[in-house]
């Protein structure tokens, strides 16, 4: 059987163990049938074992688990990754995008036991900057144990809004700019391609908005590329291996983030791990009427020439629900 009939095989049984869209009146108090999950490694075209990716991260120098926000299972899957990397004793930094990085003396105090997470997020007005924080408790209590730093890597959300909402980075005022790194390349021909498919789902998003909003994005990648090349290359970063939490879209295709830290550390060794949606993603009422329906087809995202990450978590699809206005066909 060559590979691709064996991963055709993998996905056929996905999709036969698939739970039934429709449930009869009989069935509303029996739980849900067990949902399918699998590992691909994108490159080989094949389905491996949770061990084998583990063994694979384990020798590498940074590790980015792209997460949809707020979705759980995603999380549960990064906090255990970050668990067994450290049980195999592996030394390691976990970098967040979802703090920035003016809050990082919060999060040393953290790491040193100084201050609990509730303490934590209240120190850093975590709930208003970053609605779904509670998310990151798992994966910071496992950090901390393993004793591994832990780096706030985002920018200030208020010098993004400028740059979004402003025109752009060159309109920044001068102190704005100076948060930001100074080396900040924003043509990047194959990223903006990316993210002229994506950022329309913004309902607010039109062709007088899209550049800025698109060296917002750069401008974020830049600042966390840039805050986890410095601590990688400083006395305390030497040898530890980064998992980076972060959305999907930093580092999706090897751009974003990724692609930034490896100008910064020419040859650096890494990893990027997808998690599928599978219908678990929910809109709140205003995050619908912020959004619209938008349509990425397979074809466009061929034009990037390049798979979507080194391995991808994918689950059964869960019964159809209300959904993002994100669809790829």
């Amino acid at each position: 059987m060559t590979r691709k009939s064996r991963l055709l095989s993998c996905c056929t049984l996905a999709l036969a163990l698939l739970p039934s869209a429709s449930r009869g009146a009989d069935d509303e108090n029996k739980p849900a049938p067990p949902r399918l999950q699998c590992w691909v490694d994108l490159y080989r075209g094949e389905p491996l074992s949770y061990q084998a990716v583990v063994d694979d991260l384990a020798g590498v120098g940074v590790v980015y688990l792209g997460e949809r926000h707020g979705l759980a299972r995603h999380h549960k899957i990064q906090e255990q990754i970050i668990t067994d990397l450290a049980a195999r004793g592996v030394p390691l930094v976990l970098g967040l995008e979802q703090m920035e990085a003016v809050y990082q003396r919060h999060l040393d105090r953290y790491s040193r036991g100084e201050i609990d997470f509730d303490e934590l997020a209240e120190a850093t007005e975590w709930k208003r900057r970053w609605a779904e924080y509670e998310s990151y408790r798992g994966a910071l209590e496992a950090a901390r144990t393993a004793k591994a730093p832990i780096l706030a890597l985002n920018a200030r959300r208020e010098t993004i809004r400028k740059v979004a909402r402003g025109g752009g980075v060159d309109r920044l005022d001068a102190a704005s700019r100076k948060e930001l790194p100074e080396d900040l390349h924003l043509d990047d021909t194959t990223y903006e391609q990316l993210l002229r498919l994506r950022l329309p789902v913004h309902a607010t998003v039109g062709p007088d908005r899209l550049r800025p909003m698109i060296e917002a994005q750069i401008a974020r990648d830049e600042k966390m590329a840039s805050v986890l090349a410095t601590f990688l290359q400083s006395d305390e970063g030497k040898g530890r291996t980064a998992v980076v939490l972060c959305g999907a879209m930093h580092c999706a295709y090897g751009l974003g983030t990724a692609d930034r830290v490896r100008r910064r550390i020419p040859g650096v060794k890494d990893r990027i791990i997808l998690m599928s949606d599978s219908g678990d993603s929910k809109l709140s009422p205003a995050m619908q009427a912020m959004s619209r329906p938008i349509t990425v087809t397979h074809e466009q995202l061929r034009q990037l020439g390049r798979p979507i990450a080194d391995y991808l978590h994918i689950t059964s699809r869960k019964v159809p629900g209300p959904m993002s206005p994100a669809s790829n066909p």
